[in-house]
């Protein structure tokens, strides 16, 4: 079975309060709507992780609790890395090379993850959001590769890519 990758850039988040850090940002009623949205898109669809490696962020927190909670992914092992947080796309690639689960979910930050999944694919999709990668834009890649520590750049086939304003409630 080959290895699949799910990226997601977090949900909408609030900046109600202009004295919160960064990373304290919490998911605003849009976001936490989108995320759910992807959730019931990625169940539909059959993609289901067995692993999850999040950002640290509340925010990217927030965004994979829906996503879980919506797709009824409870058994997914979730880990919470500081070196996804606001990360580069060369960043983000050196944390994927330690996954260890067949179907990975991972969520992060733009322009990092933007460009994480311009990089990582073989061929762009056609999709006008995709080069800019809005929040909760969630692309599904089939990896080309026999395990984790030997993915690259350039090599990846898009299997699915979506907007939450495109879905459905």
């Amino acid at each position: 079975m080959r290895l699949r990758l799910i990226l997601t850039r977090h949900a909408k988040s609030s900046w109600d309060d202009p004295l919160l850090d960064d990373i304290d940002r919490p998911l605003n009623t849009r976001g936490q709507r989108d995320a759910d949205r992807v959730g019931r898109w990625l169940s539909a669809k059959g993609y289901h992780p067995d692993q999850a490696m999040i950002s640290v962020a509340r925010r990217t927190q927030e965004t994979w609790s829906r996503i879980q909670e919506t797709a009824s992914t409870g058994d997914t092992e979730c880990l919470f890395h500081q070196g996804l947080y606001l990360a580069s796309s060369d960043r983000i690639l050196q944390q994927l090379r330690s996954a260890g689960g067949q179907t990975v979910i991972m969520i992060a930050h733009n322009p990092g993850i933007g460009d994480f999944a311009a990089r990582f694919a073989k061929t762009s999709p056609a999709h006008a959001d995709f080069a800019r990668y809005p929040t909760c834009a969630t692309t599904v890649f089939d990896v080309a590769a026999d395990n984790w520590s030997q993915v690259r750049f350039g090599e990846n086939t898009i299997l699915d890519f979506c907007v939450p304003r495109e879905l459905s409630d």
